[in-house]
């Protein structure tokens, strides 16, 4: 299958890999059908789909079943007058109906927007007219049911609603009745061309409305680097990416890429993140491969590994914000594993990462995937030498490349902002290694300017993060009348040391900074809080204890004006 795609299918180092990487782009490519399709015609029995969730439940999916599932489904969206550009919107979480409904649209021609099951009223609503929805398909669950009718009236594209189960209530179609019942699938004439919409994404971002971003039918096979290169898949793997289908990264990791590799996806649905119960899904179903974000990770080297049998897991991967060195270091030392960490955006596939013939170094993304053509650039647009920070940008003067999306859609404004004269500014800021390795240093709106320093917020959180106390750390920056803006370290501690939580581990954290990192870097402000603030994606939201932050000193200044 892969061959198909591919000009070379293994690589064994980077210069291999930049002068040997050629994907082969077939016209009107269609995932489904060239991908899907294929595997169910020539390898039947192929295990694809491994579904388990929290209740004890599992079942074992073959491409045969998928095709036929997905035949179903298509057909019984035709049925409701589902085609070519219709924009359809998946609220399912981590269900197996996610891929059936995701496919059927890719057969269609239609366009999937997945979301995540925590949108409110408001939320549905401005989703359904921003990008006329015509058509939500969500997990049968009270709240999130309850939210879409609440939202119907205030959203004229939205014809259908359907439940998945286990509820159905009036207003609502029976998802699982409709496919039973289904005519037999016949494909539409037309379905699409390569530069049709397939794919929207509401980006959870850290700040503003969310942003639509829109990819083409291409858009799987820039994942091709994702699932055989990066995750290092093959037919023998069962790979696991811990993510809700709402976000961006299930399609990197629980789909395209995974699928063109011929491996078998892991899925656990489940309700609550326990640590402990992800290990005890790796040991029993033995999965080989394992992607997630730092957050995972970071709860994972607090447990008992020793209890568990992970003897099959061969490959780890990770993505979603930078990592820590301190958590490599422990992961690796409880489980010989080195993580391999990938880097890129919602608006793009896999950008630059760890690749399998890399030696890993600690806290870097990696070296630029040769699919893209990246550069560091400075604010004057040169391109700055190694040890210099730079934004990370991607030259599309020679064209855009497989991958990239086709921009925001409906803001012609915003497109134009993050993508101009031939570049697009990814707004992440690293600098490069004498061996061509990145290390990013933050958002460019999250880089604190203090006493003339310009410093990055993850570097900081990185030395933070080697203490034994901490668990999590987001470091932001904070006004001070001297400095103009001091580092704040905002930190959730681990559960031996949250009794020990005042001003001597504020000054033992401080001190252990000031050794691990230069002493201009350490947080001059300390709090402990219970968790951080996140994006549904799992991205701190940095923007949210600044704006905290502003508001209680705004709150303080009024309180002394008033004295």
């Amino acid at each position: 299958m892969i061959e198909r795609f591919l000009k070379q299918t293994e690589f064994t180092s980077q210069e291999d890999f930049k002068k040997n990487l050629k994907i082969n782009v077939p016209k009107n490519f269609n995932f489904a059908y060239d991908v899907v399709d294929v595997w169910a015609k020539e390898a039947p029995n192929k295990n694809a789909l491994l579904w388990t969730n929290d209740k004890g439940a599992s079942h074992q999916f073959s491409f045969a079943e998928i095709k036929e599932k997905t035949d179903q489904t298509a057909s019984y969206f035709q049925s409701l007058g589902i085609g070519h550009g219709d924009m359809v919107m998946l609220i399912l979480k981590r269900r197996y109906e996610f891929w059936y409904s995701i496919i059927a649209l890719h057969k269609l021609g239609a366009v999937a927007i997945p979301a995540t099951h925590l949108l409110t009223k408001n939320d549905i609503i401005y989703r359904c007219n921003s990008a006329g929805v015509k058509m939500i398909v969500a997990d049968g669950e009270e709240v999130i049911l309850k939210h879409i009718a609440e939202s119907r009236t205030d959203s004229p594209s939205l014809e259908h609603t359907l439940s998945v189960g286990p509820l159905v209530p009036k207003g609502f179609e029976d998802f699982h009745k409709g496919i039973k019942t289904a005519a037999p699938f016949i494909r539409p004439a037309h379905v699409n061309t390569n530069e049709d919409t397939s794919l929207l994404y509401f980006t959870s971002g850290t700040s503003g409305e969310p942003k639509m971003v829109i990819h083409d039918f291409n858009y799987p096979l820039g994942h091709l680097v994702t699932g055989k290169v990066w995750h290092h898949l093959d037919e023998n793997s069962l790979h696991l990416t811990i993510a809700d289908t709402g976000w961006g990264k299930a399609v990197w990791g629980k789909l395209y890429g995974q699928w063109f590799s011929g491996a078998n996806i892991f899925v656990y649905d489940h309700e609550k993140f326990t640590p402990a119960d992800i290990l005890k899904k790796l040991q029993d179903y033995h999965v080989t491969s394992l992607c997630a974000p730092p957050t995972i990770f970071r709860f994972l080297i607090h447990e008992d590994l020793t209890k568990y049998d992970l003897s099959a897991l061969k490959y780890c991967t990770i993505a979603g914000e930078a990592l820590n060195p301190s958590v490599f270091n422990a992961f690796k030392e409880l489980t010989g594993i080195k993580l391999m960490e990938g880097f890129g955006q919602t608006e793009t596939t896999l950008t630059i990462a760890t690749m399998p013939w890399m030696t890993p170094k600690p806290g870097s993304m990696g070296q630029p995937n040769p699919q893209y053509d990246m550069d560091l650039i400075d604010d004057e647009g040169r391109s700055v030498e190694d040890g210099e920070q730079g934004q990370i940008v991607i030259h599309t003067d020679k064209g855009k490349p497989l991958g990239l999306f086709k921009g925001y859609y409906h803001d012609e404004k915003r497109t134009k902002e993050a993508w101009h004269d031939g570049i697009y500014y990814t707004g992440d800021v690293a600098w490069r290694d004498e061996d061509g390795y990145f290390w990013f240093v933050g958002r460019t709106d999250d880089v604190i300017k203090s006493s003339g320093y310009r410093i990055g917020p993850f570097e900081v959180e990185s030395a933070v993060m080697t203490h034994p106390a901490v668990v999590e750390c987001a470091i932001t920056g904070v006004p001070d009348s001297i400095r103009g803006t001091v580092v704040k370290a905002t930190i959730v501690l681990s559960k031996e040391y949250k009794s020990k939580a005042g001003p001597e581990l504020v000054k033992e954290i401080q001190d252990h900074v000031k050794k691990v990192t230069a002493p201009y870097k350490y947080p001059r402000v300390i709090e402990f809080v219970d968790e951080l603030p996140k994006t549904i994606s799992g991205k701190i939201r940095r923007v949210q204890i600044r704006k905290d932050d502003e508001k209680e000193a705004e709150d303080t200044k009024k309180q002394q004006i008033k004295k």
